[in-house]
């Protein structure tokens, strides 16, 4: 897939990778493929944040792709995948995507060089590098309270004229950030807030969808949020995100993903709400919050 012919909108799951035992639960992966393949999502990431991504090995981001590509098949034609990639050696970030060229994905999410802190010239320097060596769409993520450099409007609109550079995976943090860009980004170029707590604000402002952890639960209520919006059902669409808000904060409330796979869990849709050190468990208080509101 092309970057034009890759469509940057609507709602997009970073799914979550299950564990069991220690190892990475493909039964339970596929499960969630075929359970989400029937739910309104556009498009999934896979080996992002809420993937846990940093505890994976490269074997094992492989065999989730390969997994994923597999039952996508099976249910029948393929919603589009990112997978996400990142690092401080812009050097060994371009040697990942080269090794992942034949893998069965449409683009990749690209997350700003994490401890460095480069500045400006360096980030607009990385993305360019990463831009000039594959021909798959890529997606900018910034999300400067992780990495701990922000990259600035100016620089992606520097950035935003490339062809395969489709958009920006929007976690600033900053609501005038975010609109300024809103109106001056260039006219094919998707913003995605991935701030779940921002989800419907975003979507007012302007943005084109969002990708969401918040989002395997309860997929079709963040869906009709925005296909209200979009319809000019503006009261319905509030409604409906007052709900989903406070869902979202319990979500949040300790480091994500481990309320979202408690709540998979709880619902069977995975094995085990394990995660990889150093993230664990929730605590039980907060997992007696959840199993009261247990639906999805």
């Amino acid at each position: 897939m092309n970057s034009q012919t890759l469509s940057l909108s609507g709602l997009w799951l970073p799914i979550v990778t299950p564990f069991h035992n220690g190892a990475v639960d493909q039964a339970s992966l596929r499960r969630l493929v075929r359970h989400y393949r029937d739910q309104p999502i556009d498009g999934l990431v896979l080996a992002g944040t809420t993937g846990e991504a940093l505890a994976l090995s490269v074997a094992e981001i492989a065999d989730i792709v390969h997994s994923v590509a597999d039952e996508q098949r099976k249910v029948g034609t393929p919603i589009p995948v990112l997978l996400g990639v990142g690092g401080s050696n812009t050097r060994k970030v371009i040697e990942h995507i080269s090794n992942t060229a034949d893998w069965p994905i449409d683009g990749y999410l690209v997350s700003c060089p994490a401890y460095s802190r480069p500045s400006q010239v360096g980030l607009l320097s990385h993305f360019e590098a990463i831009a000039d060596a594959t021909a798959r769409p890529l997606v900018i993520y910034n999300i400067p309270y992780r990495t701990g450099v922000n990259l600035s409007n100016d620089t992606l609109l520097g950035l935003a004229n490339r062809e395969n550079l489709i958009g920006l995976k929007d976690c600033c943090a900053d609501a005038e950030q975010t609109l300024d860009f809103l109106k001056r980004r260039p006219q094919n170029f998707a913003v995605m807030t991935g701030e779940d707590l921002a989800y419907h604000a975003a979507l007012c402002a302007g943005a084109d969808g969002a990708i969401l952890s918040a989002a395997h639960i309860r997929t079709q209520e963040f869906a009709q949020v925005q296909t209200n919006l979009a319809n000019g059902r503006i009261s319905e669409a509030r409604t409906g995100w007052y709900d989903l808000h406070d869902i979202t904060k319990l979500l949040f409330a300790e480091p994500s993903p481990g309320a979202v796979k408690h709540w998979l869990w709880r619902n069977g849709l995975i094995e085990s709400p394990e995660l990889r050190l150093p993230m664990t468990r929730i605590s039980d208080a907060l997992a007696q919050l959840i199993d009261k509101k247990i639906v999805i």
